[in-house]
């Protein structure tokens, strides 16, 4: 029998284990001294089978270490990139075993702890073995093979005899053991026991269907109405209040808030998470309100392909308006016609649900959707005028206008309830409260000093935290006075980091500010107003009390059209000059576009009252780039009708970019139908391309000006050299020279006053970069010439490369051994993706350098327009020093 230890114990156990060994008690003790004893060990540990256990190995093992690695690891012991954030701390991949490096010592010590390593109780014995197997393939195995054991017969025989593998892992669920604060909103369907069955018979493959009549909440804002702490995934009893419809869609009680399915959740593709337990009432998908200008309910928003209405209400019918949040309890705002409106929800002792309303003044009269037919609903006694009654399947009211404003409460259940107990006046609500995340965590700086042409510092990100979030970082931007960065986490959390220009300072302070939030992918500060792009809305925090923690949350714009679909990500936000702003929305996978935003560029007027689509065709665009011309650029992913990633530049007049599966694509599927890309990125170079900035700061000498390129697929940076022929853009990729970060990169930004690069970045889907869950870096240009491609121009026989710094003539002489040029075409289909078709290299019958010394010419006699172009270099810098690496670019036309 094994004790299972809740993580936040873990880290409460881990940190003052650090804290209580002083440095001078480690260093008296005896090299082989563990912290804990054998007899503190459970039974079990006398019997295991060491042997069996360090023989097996697989990728399913290798990957469960990888997993281990990322979420207890990583923080104290860094990666082949950078350090831990405990200076002591081993780094794997080049540092020197203190205490044994063959797999049943390091076991020894992961399972007893050893000076500030501390025991690792919550693991079992396979769980162990396998982080080992990922420490010695990934970090010992090429990189520090000196320190690499290798396992013998003779060493295996020589271990402990047992008979046992020890108790099987139990799962960890991130997910569900997150504090995500009192609410959270996303795409929920209200289920029963009998939906959640017939889930379970989908065709494989097929697990997004969505049956006829189920109650899908696209916009959902589920509410914990219990006290247990530790937020919305925990408690017994929720209600869900979907802001497209202003409906409540249900409300549900049981052991479990959701199941958990969905890519930000369990990781799981092509499902949508369901409601767990028992519904107490629902209301059927349609609108909450009748419009009050014609009492009627007739749904008038879009109306998607197969049928089914999405998107917000017309916002002369209804508009939501935003979240308060007081001391964990939560109103809505919004307003119907004209008439303000404030809704809040609360859990009676006696177990029913009331729904409480502050309606404002109206001129006419209001009738709502309580639930579905027979539903047991009562009115606050002090509301005679309003009458409650079924009709067309539901249970209706209808509040006379001469009767506003008005406080009432809606009572939901079958026992008598004390409606005196029940405070109808809900304006408190919107005042602010108590800091309900009061914690500033104090997290390292772990400043790289790395040799050449950038360094690279790492703000540790602080996993270990209170409310067990993931922290998976998705967009960030700076506070006015550039001393804070504001960083959003796609699991729905945003932090504030306190610190982060300050060069002299060792750690940053990290205060969490919002929650709850639908996968937030992208943060933009305008004029000190904070706004998070997110999947069902544009949001803007705004904190009343100078605590730090946002009060209200603004519905600053709400017009995203939003399936059920696990793919159509919201990605990026940015504002021009006029102060529009632009976010990029994803499509569905392979699957038939249902709404018009499927795929597409977006515009939100400065005051968030429009929505305008400028580009259509995208599969999964990451993010938008704002160029100095007004134009845009958004990367997009290999895929069906994507053959390879592409980097679009975006003109006006809403074009097509390529993606059949696309809203709105038009009949011809042919190449010539859509506007070609200013790259083709094969996976290999890069596997997921994610946001481009353009370099804005001095600081980086020759480079500013240019354009880079972030990597979410390989967690690096690249410069993009490019150029227009005839409007066309062309050009490439080229990689800097910087080890690949622990996580994918997300978003980036360019410090106004220290010059330097700020990136964020998390592991998920679609990256080879898993070492880290989240993370948070600054790179800082040294004085070191980097020798990047800047400019690259294809002509006819020949393509110039120009350097950022002087190249040496004499490293040109034997061109066919310096460069090496290959070409293939790719075939865009209704298929995954592409193969290379003609793959080919090119003569280089010679290269020659510009007087400055900065232009290579290279003479390629048999250039033409091609798909895609490797041309790999090994030269020398004027100043000696080897300038390598490969360029990949797409060639449309010749000069």
């Amino acid at each position: 029998m094994t004790i299972r230890y809740p993580l936040s114990l873990l880290l409460s156990f881990s940190l003052s284990l650090c804290l209580s060994i002083s440095l001078p008690s480690v260093a008296q003790e005896t090299p082989g001294a563990m912290l804990l004893p054998e007899s503190a060990l459970p039974e079990y540990e006398a019997n295991i089978d060491h042997a069996k256990l360090i023989g097996q190995s697989s990728n399913a093992i290798f990957r469960q270490g990888q997993e281990i690695y990322q979420s207890i690891c990583h923080n104290c012991h860094g990666d082949l990139s950078m350090p831990g954030s405990i200076p002591n701390s081993l780094r794997f991949g080049d540092g020197v075993f203190q205490h044994g490096n063959d797999p049943y010592t390091m076991y020894q010590t992961i399972t007893r702890g050893w000076r500030l390593m501390i025991p690792q109780v919550q693991l079992v014995p396979s769980e162990k073995y396998a982080v080992i197997q990922y420490i010695r393939e990934h970090f010992l195995k090429g990189n520090n093979p000196d320190q690499f054991f290798e396992i013998t017969e003779s060493y295996l025989s020589d271990l402990p005899k047992g008979a046992s593998t020890g108790p099987k892992p139990v799962a960890r669920k991130q997910w569900s053991e997150m504090d995500y604060g009192p609410f959270l909103i996303g795409t929920f369907q209200i289920a029963d026991k009998a939906d959640r069955e017939a889930a379970k018979d989908y065709p494989k493959g097929q697990a997004d269907i969505v049956r006829p009549g189920a109650n899908i909440a696209y916009k959902a804002i589920g509410i914990q109405l219990d006290s247990t702490p530790g937020g919305v995934s925990r408690g017994n009893t929720w209600i869900a209040f979907e802001h497209d419809t202003l409906r409540v869609a249900g409300a549900w009680t049981g052991k479990g808030f959701i199941d958990w399915r969905g890519i930000n959740f369990d990781g799981g593709h092509v499902v949508r998470p369901r409601t767990v337990g028992d519904p107490i009432f629902e209301t059927a998908d349609g609108p909450g309100w009748a419009n009050p200008e014609t009492s009627s309910f007739e749904d008038e928003r879009f109306v998607g392909v197969d049928g089914r209405h999405f998107g917000p209400l017309p916002q002369n019918w209804a508009r939501y308006e935003g979240l308060h949040q007081r001391d964990g309890k939560i109103a809505i705002a919004y307003r119907v016609g004209k008439t303000k409106i404030l809704e809040s929800h609360k859990l009676l002792e006696n177990g029913n649900i009331a729904r409480i309303l502050n309606v404002g003044k109206s001129r006419k009269d209001l009738t709502l959707r309580l639930a579905d037919k027979g539903a047991a609903v009562r009115v606050s006694g002090s509301s005679k005028k309003v009458k409650i009654s079924e009709r067309d399947g539901f249970v209706i009211a209808t509040i006379p206008a001469k009767a506003t404003p008005l406080n009432l409460a809606f009572v939901f259940g079958e026992s008598k309830s004390n409606f005196a107990s029940i405070e109808l006046d809900l304006s408190p609500l919107t005042q602010a409260g108590s800091a309900q995340s009061p914690n500033r965590i104090e997290s390292p700086i772990i400043r790289g000093t790395q040799d050449g042409p950038f360094q690279w510092d790492s703000f540790s990100i602080p996993i270990s935290n209170p409310w067990n979030s993931r922290m998976r970082a998705t967009g960030v931007d700076f506070t006015p006075d550039g001393k804070a960065a504001i960083v959003s986490c796609w699991d729905g959390d945003v932090w504030r980091v306190d610190g982060i220009a300050d060069e002299t300072a060792a750690t940053t302070k990290w205060q969490r500010i919002a929650t709850g939030l639908f996968q937030p992918l992208g943060v933009k500060i305008v004029d000190g107003k904070i706004f998070i792009s997110c999947r069902d809305q544009i949001v803007e925090l705004r904190d009343l009390n100078g605590d730090g923690e946002t009060d209200f949350y603004k519905a600053f714009n709400s017009d995203h059209q939003v399936s059920e679909h696990f793919h159509e990500f919201a990605m990026g936000l940015q504002t021009d000059a006029k102060g529009n702003f632009y976010y990029a929305k994803s499509a569905r996978h392979a699957r038939p576009q249902l709404v018009a935003h499927h795929g597409t560029l977006l515009k939100v007027s400065p005051d968030g009252s429009n929505t305008e689509i400028l580009a259509h065709g995208f599969r999964a665009a990451n993010g938008v780039c704002i160029n100095p011309d007004g134009t845009f650029i958004v990367t997009d992913q290999e895929g069906h009708w994507n053959p390879m990633n592409r980097i679009n530049w975006i003109t006006p007049g809403n074009n097509f970019y390529g993606n059949m599966w696309s809203y709105g694509a038009p009949d011809d599927s042919s190449d010539s139908a859509m506007e070609q890309p200013l790259a083709w990125v094969d996976k290999q170079f890069d596997r997921s391309p994610s946001e481009l900035l353009w370099i804005d700061s001095p600081q980086w000498g020759p480079l500013n000006g240019k354009l880079l390129n972030l990597s979410y697929g390989h967690g690096r940076l690249e410069i993009v050299p490019h150029e227009f022929i005839d409007g066309q853009p062309q050009g490439g990729l080229n990689r800097l020279p910087i080890p690949d970060f622990p996580t994918g990169t997300m978003r980036g930004r360019f410090h106004s006053g220290n010059g330097h690069l700020y990136i964020c970045g998390m592991s998920a889907w679609g990256t080879a970069q898993m070492h880290q869950a989240g993370g948070f870096y600054r790179i800082r240009k040294t004085d070191t010439p980097a020798h990047l491609p800047i400019e690259l121009n294809a002509r006819k026989g020949e393509i110039d490369i120009t350097f950022s710094e002087a190249i040496d003539s004499e490293s040109l002489q034997a061109s066919k051994q310096a460069f090496v040029v290959k070409t293939w075409a790719l075939k865009r289909t209704a298929s995954y993706g592409s193969k290379h078709y003609d793959e080919k290299f090119l003569d280089v019958a010679g290269a020659k350098l510009s007087r400055n010394g900065k232009t290579v010419t290279l003479s390629l006699p048999d250039i033409e327009p091609v798909w895609q172009m490797s041309i790999h270099y090994k030269l020398k810098g004027a100043n000696g020093a080897p300038v390598t690496g490969e360029i990949q670019n797409t060639i449309h036309k010749l000069r």
